[in-house]
């Protein structure tokens, strides 16, 4: 079975994807330039200061000088991105040398912003017109409550405790990455959406942005203006509340639908409303790699294949039965065990060892994360090896053909699927042959032509 991968791209891969004139466009803004020079390499963002106030172009030659050589690979790197995300401009002169210049937009605004500073497009409501605002702990309480309702919906909606009203743009963004459906049939978790149940939230986050702002243009929204906003809302303050009355259209449209995800709560007053950014929300602006901000693990797996699952959590359940079998739970403890049978499960439904085995690391008990592995060796390899060993046979959708009317015609029909790439097996002696499946229009037709 052919692996799926599902690529969380951060918003740089997206603002990088961007054309010229958009790029420039979000460089007005003093606060994507900073967004965008927090997501740099480190010597990429050194090479950024270094000529922040120089107006000339610096040879390509005089940057690689300075490098040494075990450095050359994170040099390329940091060029590569910074020439991707257009704040290096490139210019060749009749000597066919090579120099770079700093984005005039983007060098202009970083410049102001690191003199005099910046706000943000929005201020905070004052305390006496908002009601009394969650606390930090309710507001995380919160997040995790409407995000794990909604990775519960794309488990079954049947088992969400509370069924979620997602808008029209999310649900088309989930069914369209995430699950299929047959006809006459309700969404099923496609393979895709069984790996996006095993990364960790960052990444999903990640993904369902990229896929939400990917599907911009088809509501005939500019992509730009949602990387934009987004960008400038991971600069918000977190537990502040932020009048719905300062948004355009457009952002006024996607707090609505990052509220259903737990970015943002909505609350409403007496004559105004606001949205509060949560956790996830000033997360965007965090890398990928970053495991500051990930979620205290809660798995034991013991040498035996028994596994014992320290939460309260009904999507850690789910999860877990994905790959696991769970035997018995209690009100904050899963049993359960990894055998052959649950991971035949869940390689079926497209989900690799690799995968399980990432998963299991990631969510380690603190009491077993410290210890090295923190798997141990024998599940993993154990793990690897039922992948393997279900590997062995490959399916191949064929044609079986019999009955030909004269050896001459049944070795003319083996060279010609020989010829189409079509060919599996043969037997002379019964003049049996077999086919693959997509050539099987093709001898039907060549067959036809020997009559």
């Amino acid at each position: 079975m052919p692996q799926v991968k599902i690529v969380a791209k951060n918003f740089m891969d997206m603002v990088a994807a961007l054309p010229a004139m958009k790029l420039d466009k979000l460089y007005d803004n003093a606060f994507i330039c900073e967004a965008v020079l927090r997501s740099l390499p480190p010597l990429a963002k050194m090479y950024v200061m270094q000529m922040l106030y120089i107006d000339v172009p610096v040879t390509a030659k005089s940057l690689k000088e300075r490098v040494l050589p075990d450095g050359f690979s994170k040099h390329k790197v940091a060029i590569d991105r910074l020439l991707q995300l257009r704040i290096f401009v490139e210019s060749i002169d009749r000597k066919k040398e090579t120099s770079y210049g700093l984005n005039p937009k983007f060098q202009g605004n970083l410049q102001k912003y690191l003199v005099y500073g910046g706000s943000l497009p929005r201020e905070p409501m004052p305390s006496n017109i908002t009601v009394r605002l969650p606390s930090r702990e309710e507001l995380d309480a919160y997040a995790v409550d409407q995000w794990e309702s909604f990775l519960l919906q794309l488990i079954t909606s049947a088992q969400a405790e509370k069924p979620m009203g997602l808008s029209s743009h999310l649900m088309k963004v989930i069914q369209r990455g995430l699950m299929h459906a047959r006809e006459n049939e309700s969404p099923k978790l496609s393979e895709h959406g069984f790996q996006f149940l095993l990364m960790d939230t960052n990444a999903q986050l990640w993904y369902i942005i990229r896929e939400y702002i990917s599907s911009a243009q088809d509501r005939g929204l500019d992509p730009a203006d949602l990387i934009s906003f987004l960008l400038e809302l991971s600069f918000h303050v977190m537990g502040e509340a932020y009048n719905m009355n300062t948004l355009t259209d457009v952002q006024s449209s996607a707090v609505k639908d990052l509220a259903d995800l737990g970015l943002v709560k909505l609350q409403q007053g007496r004559k105004e409303s606001w949205f509060i950014p949560t956790k996830l929300a000033t997360n965007l602006s965090v890398s990928l790699s970053d495991t500051s901000t990930r979620k205290q693990g809660f798995v034991v797996i013991e040498t035996n294949f028994r596994m014992y699952a320290y939460s309260s959590s009904k999507l850690h359940c789910e999860i877990l039965r994905l790959f696991a079998r769970v035997e018995y739970q209690l009100p904050n403890l899963l049993v359960g065990a990894i055998t052959k049978e649950s991971l035949y499960n869940a390689f079926e439904n497209g989900i690799t060892s690799d995968q399980i085995i990432s998963f299991l690391q990631l969510n380690a008990h603190p009491r077993v994360a410290e210890r090295v592995p923190a798997v141990p060796e024998n599940v993993t390899d154990q793990i690897r090896l039922w992948e393997s060993d279900r590997n062995r046979v490959e399916m191949i959708l064929s044609h079986f053909y019999d009955d030909f009317p004269s050896k001459e015609v049944f070795e003319a029909a083996c060279d010609y699927a020989r010829e189409i790439g079509g060919f599996l097996w043969e037997d002379s002696k019964k003049m049996h042959l077999i086919v693959r499946g997509e050539a099987h229009q093709d001898m039907r037709d060549f067959l036809r032509r020997q009559k």
